[in-house]
């Protein structure tokens, strides 16, 4: 068996960073922006008034002006503001050459076509300078996931198409004579599959895009006929078959099929019959077959897959940590991922931790890591956790 550390370190190995392609800008809000973008212009274009107002030079309590026209969005005032002259503007209308500053409305007493500047009066120029908030050549930095924040800000840089990280092509296949699909009746010696549901889940919300192929079998026959549908993926993940009973068969097909396998069994629970290697042009996973395996394999190697061949760096979960509220027991010889609730108070394990226990992982926001023979820790202690 290899570390979880080792683990990942190997799988990084194996995960290509994918190519660049363009999308249109509407297509790209949680895409992963694969080169720096620069704005075409600035913004505001032109210096713009932050306020209802009138647009003059100079102003103090008491001064009167003469309104000599108007500037709105989208329609400027095309003279120039001289001593003595106001233009009506509204928020976001170009201010006139020649005006320095915006009285805005309220300061102001109007009378017909002349203005009088009040007591109390607001000494802010209520302009815009152009370029205030972003210039010609302003940049919006790769990698990172595109937000409906940043795609706002793309649009007002003027920029159309938007430079992105394919997705990952994820081909998810259960494996078991025991399986049938939800919605179906399973016989009597038969569970529903839910692995690839929960995994096609997780990977739909990290970029990736999962095709759900049929259950394989426990024969090898179906096996081959399953793996010949992988077709252009780029990762193919299986759930369960990946141990050495008499019925796992997904390693020695796989190496028929021509897997140069990486390693097999990770010192982790739950989760020791994971392996990996290359099938053809595609990378494989073999994930193990209990439900709560597979879906911390998920978090704890599979995401972070993603995520390197979507060009955001090969790093494991990010691990927060927070003060225990129950105590725990010594770890034993393989890194431990518990189920487990972290409050604001603090972080505590499942009390039951057995791996096929969905409804313990439905209830669970994190999973508490335990690190290789960790002592008994006390109320109070901080630990590691992997939020879910």
């Amino acid at each position: 068996m290899i570390t979880v550390t080792d683990a990942l370190a190997r799988l990084f190995e194996l995960a290509p960073v994918l190519e660049i392609e363009e999308v249109p800008l509407l297509e790209a809000s949680g895409r992963v922006l694969a080169q720096d973008v620069f704005s075409t212009r600035d913004q505001p274009p032109f210096p713009a008034s932050a306020m209802d107002g009138y647009a003059v030079q100079n102003a103090a309590p008491g001064d009167r002006f003469t309104v000599i026209g108007e500037s709105a969005a989208g329609h400027r005032f095309d003279g120039s503001v001289h001593a003595g002259e106001a233009v009506r503007i509204f928020t976001g209308a170009p201010v006139p050459q020649g005006a320095n500053r915006v009285v805005i409305q309220e300061d102001v007493i109007r009378d017909g076509e002349s203005i009088t500047v009040q007591e109390g009066l607001d000494p802010k120029p209520y302009i815009r300078p152009a370029g205030n908030d972003f210039q010609t050549g302003s940049s919006l930095t790769a990698p990172r996931v595109l937000t409906p924040g940043d795609i706002a800000l793309l649009a007002s840089m003027n920029i159309a198409r938007v430079p992105v990280r394919r997705r990952p092509i994820v081909a998810l296949m259960s494996t078991g004579d025991e399986l049938v699909m939800p919605g179906e009746t399973p016989g009597p010696d038969q569970i529903i599959a839910s692995n690839t549901f929960g995994l096609h889940a997780l990977l739909s919300g990290i970029g990736a895009e999962p095709r759900m192929l049929p259950i394989a079998r426990d024969n090898a026959a179906s096996l081959k006929t399953v793996f010949g549908l992988i077709d252009d993926a780029d990762l193919v993940i299986t759930i369960g078959g990946a141990s050495v009973g008499d019925h796992d068969l997904v390693a020695p097909v796989a190496a028929e099929l021509g897997m140069q396998q990486s390693f097999h069994k990770v010192a982790m629970r739950p989760g020791k019959p994971l392996m990996s290697g290359r099938l053809g042009e595609a990378m494989m996973i073999g994930l193990p077959g209990n439900p709560v395996s597979a879906m911390v394999c998920g978090h704890v190697f599979v995401a972070p897959v993603i995520r390197a061949m979507l060009g955001l760096g090969a790093e494991p979960q990010p691990r927060l940590t927070a003060p225990l509220t129950k105590p725990l027991g010594e770890n034993g010889p393989r890194e431990h991922y518990m189920r487990a609730v972290c409050t604001d108070a603090g972080i505590h394990a499942a009390d039951r931790q057995d791996s096929v226990l969905l409804s313990v992982l439905g209830a669970s926001n994190a999973l508490l890591v335990r690190p290789v023979r960790d002592p008994a820790r006390d109320v109070g202690e901080r630990v590691e956790y992997i939020p879910l």
